[in-house]
């Protein structure tokens, strides 16, 4: 039962890993891109700002170039856009995410599988080879070492999800708030 308690453990950590980086990756943004965005805007430069938008190479950034590719539209459709591609955003940096909740619920359940074998372990030696303290250790140490393991590798998994997904969310809430300033300036350059 440790073969699959190790293997729930280094997909964990991989998937924790490869996430954090995506989601570091994806939250990077040059505090100037917004000022930027709006000069070249307000000086009808479209192609420039689509062009800041790709050498950006992050998700507000994406979303952004979304909308300034619709200016001239009606802002409900700018609007439309923007969130549909932001929603697309959120998407891939929630990939995988799911694999760490399932490595949370099912590592206990190897480890309490671990305490039946245990036990089963236990009652064994105990009837083959007499109640004396080295049959019912083995059962005993079978069962405190997977119940422990499995517990330690989903707590870990459900701290893992717990801290990618506030990472998630603060980069949800700084594109929203990058398509709210976005959508606030183009409606301001209309009228």
């Amino acid at each position: 039962l440790m073969i699959p308690l190790l293997l729930c453990s280094i997909i964990m950590v991989y998937v924790f890993v490869e996430r954090f980086l995506a989601i570091r990756k994806a939250t990077v943004v040059d505090p100037s891109f917004m000022g930027r965005i709006k000069d070249q805007v307000e000086g009808g430069n479209i192609a420039a700002a689509i062009s800041t938008c790709k050498s950006g190479n992050n998700a507000i950034a994406r979303v952004i170039e979304k909308g300034v590719s619709r200016i001239g539209k009606p802002a409900d459709q700018i609007e439309k856009s923007m969130e549909n591609t932001g929603k697309l955003e959120v998407y891939k940096l929630e990939r995988n995410l799911s694999i760490l909740t399932t490595i949370a619920g099912i590592a206990p359940m190897f480890g309490f599988l671990g305490t039946i074998a245990g036990m089963i372990i236990l009652f064994f030696n105990v009837q083959h080879q007499g109640f004396d303290i080295n049959s019912i250790a083995g059962g005993i140490y079978t069962k405190m070492v997977t119940s422990a393991t499995g517990l330690i590798i989903g707590l870990l998994a459900y701290v893992g999800y717990t801290y990618l997904n506030a990472q998630i969310n603060k980069q949800v809430n700084r594109i929203e708030s990058a398509s709210v300033e976005f959508l606030d300036f183009v409606q301001d350059i209309k009228n």
